[in-house]
């Protein structure tokens, strides 16, 4: 009964003890910054008027908010074997995911590894994109297309693909 009935991710938010509403919100974005200006905008009231407050909130991260909620993320390719699993061929995809989507290759998995290491040493943080429906080719692709970036504008194009994983995430709280 009950999970299925509830839609709506604010729902859950705003029925939640603060501690809980914490705890769920840092899970959706690390940046303690972020979680306390949500905390401080609740109740949302409608699904709607907590994406809004997650974008408007997120818009306001300085830098160190952004490296924050980086650091609640593991490293694209750290573990070999999980990075396999990750992009293995299947037929049961999840919705928002590339169906029959073709398993990676060896050779794209340890580029995509050996392009995180690279892709730290320049920045000084971690890749991280909104892996979402992406095969490792494709992720791979953007970790090269952003390379080139200068400091700045890397850490907004960071700073974008954090506020996708929250808001895919703020909606899981609701599933």
């Amino acid at each position: 009964m009950g999970r299925a009935l509830v839609s709506d991710p604010s729902a859950v938010l705003d029925a939640a003890s603060e501690a809980a509403a914490r705890a769920m919100l840092t899970r959706c974005c690390g940046a303690a910054r972020w979680v306390e200006g949500m905390l401080a905008r609740r109740p949302f009231g409608s699904r709607e008027a907590l994406l809004r407050a997650a974008d408007e909130v997120w818009a306001s991260a300085s830098r160190d908010d952004v490296l924050e909620a980086l650091t609640h993320h593991p490293r694209i390719g750290a573990n070999m074997d999980e990075l396999r699993k990750k992009f293995a061929s299947t037929a049961t995809w999840s919705a928002g995911e590339q169906a029959g989507a073709a398993a990676a290759s060896e050779e794209t998995l340890v580029a995509l590894r050996d392009g995180n290491v690279r892709y730290e040493a320049r920045f000084g943080h971690i890749f991280v994109v909104c892996a979402t429906g992406k095969t490792a080719a494709e992720m791979l692709a953007l970790l090269e297309a952003r390379m080139p970036n200068d400091a700045e504008t890397e850490i907004r194009v960071a700073q974008g693909e954090q506020g996708k994983i929250t808001k895919i995430r703020l909606e899981k709280l609701s599933a």
